[in-house]
């Protein structure tokens, strides 16, 4: 019991080691770059840190950024984990807060918590729908996904544009001025401010979204590794051919694992209409976060609990920067800190497949010579 204790929590360190390492060079770095601009490192990281977690009010707006960037990294990982790089998240965001307004304005007269929970699961079946797409081609007719995803973020985006302006639009549905945003959610169709719980998060927007972002996480990881639908969706990932000879569909799993991973980036869409906007804006066109989850996936090993500490450090950043900068250091130094972070875990992946690559160079070259 007390090996396999410890061989845990070596797996555990294996796989914190290297990003602990990334982010502290990365501070490193970004030290060097701010000393060049003239200013003090110290300084610019007390500002930084004060801004993001010097009082519950600012740690309050750290989560709150910290909270789409859970739900993107999360649904990222999971079509990774199945040998999909899902990089329309961005889109099925988008379709998720669209579908998310338009539930809210259609059962409006519901109770609360009904209309909520209808709210949530209507992000999450814009998601869903919108990631089926890219999955059920590559499934059946091989079309890579990476393709499809992309070209299905701009469609999401001018659709999303032209329902905000006419379908959702205040002037159709209330027969008031034309906006450039969408209805507003009923009152009672909002998420509870953490703030109305706890007084101590102030001015804090931060919301019961956060809590329903760290439930997925430990959802998605029971899912990934407690269950057969997970060991599935990992098989697959690892060796696609294995798995089809083992029994396991390959076809079935990568388009599950790609409407669950959209299921994800909606409900992120859905919590942040339901908890922050209330409307979907069109002038808002791709806030980032699912290309933001990227980053957070790779920094959090793809793994659901190390990327709820990879979105922490992420949203602190994006935080605390604003205050850096009134101190007069320059904003970038934060993209700078994330980019150096990003480089580092990227490189170790590339170093992983580096003695294969090797391998199968040396291996040509020598039945060149031969032939």
């Amino acid at each position: 019991m007390q090996n396999k204790k410890k061989n845990l929590l070596q797996v555990v360190m294996d796989n914190l080691k290297f990003p602990l390492l990334a982010i502290l060079f990365s501070f490193i770095v970004g030290a060097l770059f701010i000393v060049w601009t003239g200013h003090s490192p110290l300084v610019a990281y007390r500002e930084l840190f004060s801004g993001s977690l010097g009082n519950f009010g600012r740690f309050g707006e750290s989560l709150l950024k910290t909270t789409p960037l859970i739900f993107t990294g999360v649904a990222f990982a999971f079509a990774f984990r199945c040998g999909l790089f899902n990089i329309g998240i961005e889109g099925q965001y988008i379709m998720g807060a669209i579908f998310t307004v338009g539930a809210g304005w259609i059962f409006r007269d519901l109770p609360g918590g009904l209309l909520i929970i209808l709210l949530l699961l209507s992000g999450i079946l814009g998601g869903a729908l919108w990631a089926f797409i890219p999955g059920i081609l590559k499934a059946k007719r091989g079309v890579h996904e990476v393709i499809v995803a992309i070209m299905l973020n701009y469609t999401a985006l001018y659709l999303s544009n032209y329902i905000v302006r006419t379908v959702l639009n205040p002037s159709v549905l209330l027969g008031t001025e034309k906006k450039a945003s969408t209805v507003m959610l009923p009152e009672h169709g909002r998420l509870l401010h953490l703030s109305k719980i706890m007084p101590a998060f102030g001015y804090s927007s931060v919301n019961i979204g956060f809590l329903i972002a760290v439930i997925t996480a430990i959802v998605i990881w029971f899912v990934l590794f407690k269950t057969t639908l997970g060991y599935e969706v990992r098989s697959v990932g690892h060796n696609p051919y294995a798995s089809e000879y083992g029994g396991i569909s390959i076809a079935k799993n990568i388009t599950l694992a790609m409407v669950i991973s959209g299921a994800i980036a909606g409900l992120a869409g859905a919590v942040t209409v339901a908890g922050l906007s209330y409307k979907v804006d069109q002038a808002a066109g791709m806030p980032g976060y699912g290309f933001s989850g990227i980053a957070v996936a790779l920094v959090g090993q793809n793994h659901p609990i190390g990327i709820l500490a990879s979105a922490l450090l992420f949203g602190v950043l994006a935080n605390g920067e604003r205050k850096m900068q009134m101190a007069g250091i320059p904003k970038e130094v934060v993209g700078i800190i994330q980019a150096i972070i990003i480089l580092f875990i990227a490189a170790e992946q590339v170093a992983k497949y580096l003695p294969d690559i090797k391998k199968k160079f040396f291996k040509n070259k020598t039945q060149e010579v031969q032939k």
